[in-house]
């Protein structure tokens, strides 16, 4: 019986920073698309007259494809290759892009459209898997981590105005075109700087299993926004419930299946099933509050929507660089405090918010938009470095698409949740506010949604049409601010879960688990006999830091599949 001595982690060169700004592109256009839409809507229905039925699906069908195949995607990556299946996508995305931009007909858009969202499902695990094989060391890898939550949650926000600009001076289908050119960099560059990763010990791809995938996560996405937008209505319902039974079947069948999609022992590790859970908080109260903040600008407070779209933009780029400092601030601090604290601090933003008015300053808006976000980014970046710093680099791919499938379902349920709360009270401020005589169809315009009174109150002569339109955007001010005061208390919880659920977790403890999750690499695990991965050894930096810090890190906290009846603490002889 001898010690294998520790070999520290290499640690990345310029080659892998490189590699991570050309990583950064897919990030940013596929996350700009799901807003790039926003300004173009009015211009291509001009030209397409799509039916209100195709502008919806005009509108949707990027998320809902891109949500459902995000785990097929990733794991699929994890067996055939990540650049492989980056590549690939890159070529898809540019080429669908290039559809959609000269597409004469609504459904040649939505067809463009659905294989964006197929493209897009392969860009998003595959860079941040590649995050994952690129820097090994745990301090590089959580900055390039933040780097890159930076660039996804900054594309939502870069959408719009560079939708607003492209469209001032060409037509709407420049805003699909603005693609091509950054895919084609992509293609040229990744042979060049990206390494090749793949699972040697993934088995066959399991088809029944991607087919349960996809059946769970659109129809589940798909009913969420449907209840957010027209309320509990039959088929939304039943989608939804679809998606439940489909979720169910697939995880049973992820426990039975010889090569399964998903390893669950993933999810055995509190660090990344809270990480994963975390993540989906944040986008709830991201995406959830986003929505009611871009009507406030414009309908409220009666920006243009090239105004509004760069105001919006203000708190992102005040809060840039909140990822790689909350990345520095966990190497010092037990990271569930900083987590916490981020929860907190965006706790703080939406209760400020929630003394907004119609009038109100808009330094006022902007500095509480500014706080939440802080602290949103801050509790994103880690939460993505720690799942991904957790999980096995041969399953950096599926875990990556777990991640993604959290944040998606999260911004859905918040538009669902916190839109439906704001509505409730919209319709219940509006209900005693109408003018008398106001004729039922106009009554039941205004009564539903902030748009549609104002529409009635143009319509309406002086004082009356006045009046209605100062009651609808009191009554949208008190939804808004009902919706960030829960907004506010689901922050508060998040935080105590974090505190809870992740203490003890530091630095040393994530490092530790990242390091002997490593120990199997991707090319070098030779699967078992009945096709199930093998188990790592612990390295000895880890169990010197446990012998250390015997509270740091709790039994469940060390390496994935690290269950050796030793413990690790010896290796067998060579």
């Amino acid at each position: 019986m001898m010690f294998t001595p520790y070999t520290p982690r290499p640690r990345a060169g310029r080659r892998e920073w490189i590699a991570l700004g050309v990583l950064l592109l897919p990030c940013l256009l596929v996350s700009m698309d799901v807003s790039v839409l926003y300004f173009a809507v009015p211009f291509l229905t001009a030209e397409l007259k799509p039916s209100s039925v195709q502008q919806l699906w005009i509108l949707d069908v990027y998320g809902f494809v891109l949500a459902g195949l995000l785990i097929t995607m990733g794991t699929l990556g994890d067996r055939i290759g990540r650049r492989k299946l980056l590549l690939c996508g890159a070529l898809l995305f540019g080429l669908a892009s290039w559809a959609a931009a000269f597409a004469h007909s609504a459904e040649t858009l939505i067809a463009a459209r659905a294989l964006l969202g197929v493209g897009g499902a392969t860009l998003m695990p595959s860079t941040l898997a590649l995050i994952r094989n690129l820097f090994h060391d745990a301090r590089q890898r959580g900055t390039a981590v933040a780097i890159w939550s930076a660039a996804v949650t900054g594309g939502i926000a870069i959408g719009p105005v560079l939708s607003g600009a492209l469209l001032e001076h060409f037509w709407w289908g420049s805003v699909f075109l603005m693609n091509a050119p950054a895919m084609v960099l992509l293609l040229v560059c990744g042979p060049l700087l990206l390494p090749e990763c793949r699972s040697a010990a993934a088995g066959r791809f399991d088809l029944t299993g991607s087919l349960l995938s996809l059946l769970a996560m659109l129809p589940a996405v798909y009913g969420i926004k449907e209840i957010a937008r027209d309320g509990l209505a039959p088929l939304p319902v039943l989608a939804l419930l679809t998606g439940l039974l489909a979720a169910a079947a697939f995880v049973h069948r992820q426990r039975t299946a010889r090569h399964p999609m998903l390893d669950l022992e993933l999810f055995r590790h509190r660090g990344f099933s809270v990480s994963v859970l975390l993540n989906l908080l944040a986008m709830f109260a991201i995406v959830g509050c986003a929505v009611f903040f871009t009507q406030y600008l414009q309908s409220v407070r009666g920006m243009s929507p090239m105004e509004a779209a760069l105001w919006n933009l203000l708190p992102t780029l005040a809060v840039g660089g909140m990822a790689p400092a909350a990345a520095a601030l966990a190497r010092r601090i037990d990271r569930a405090r900083v987590i916490a604290l981020g929860f907190a601090v965006a706790a703080v933003g939406f209760v400020w918010l929630s003394w907004l008015e119609p009038g109100s300053a808009l330094w006022f808006v902007l500095l509480g938009a500014s706080v939440y976000a802080s602290g949103l980014v801050m509790v994103m970046s880690l939460g993505n470095e720690m799942a991904i710093g957790l999980a096995p680099p041969e399953r950096a791919g599926s875990a990556s698409a777990v991640l993604e499938s959290g944040t998606e379902l999260g911004g859905a349920l918040g538009m669902a949740l916190l839109g439906s709360i704001g509505n409730a009270v919209y319709r219940g401020g509006m209900g005693d506010a109408l003018p008398a005589g106001l004729p039922p169809a106009a009554s039941g315009a205004a009564r539903e949604t902030l748009a549609g009174a104002l529409a009635v109150a143009a319509e309406l002569p002086g004082r009356a049409g006045d009046a209605l339109l100062s009651a609808a955007r009191t009554a949208f001010t008190d939804g808004l601010r009902t919706a960030v005061l829960v907004a506010a208390a689901v922050m508060v919880c998040a935080a105590v879960l974090a505190l809870t659920l992740l203490r003890g977790l530091g630095a040393a403890g994530v490092e530790g688990a990242a390091e002997g999750a490593a120990e199997g690499d991707s090319e070098g695990a030779v699967p078992r006999p009945d096709g199930r991965r093998p188990q790592a050894h612990a390295p000895a930096d880890s169990l010197r830091r446990e012998a250390e810090h015997p509270l740091e890190q709790l039994p469940e906290q060390r390496p994935l599949g690290d269950r050796q009846p030793a413990e690790g603490l010896t290796r067998e002889a060579q």
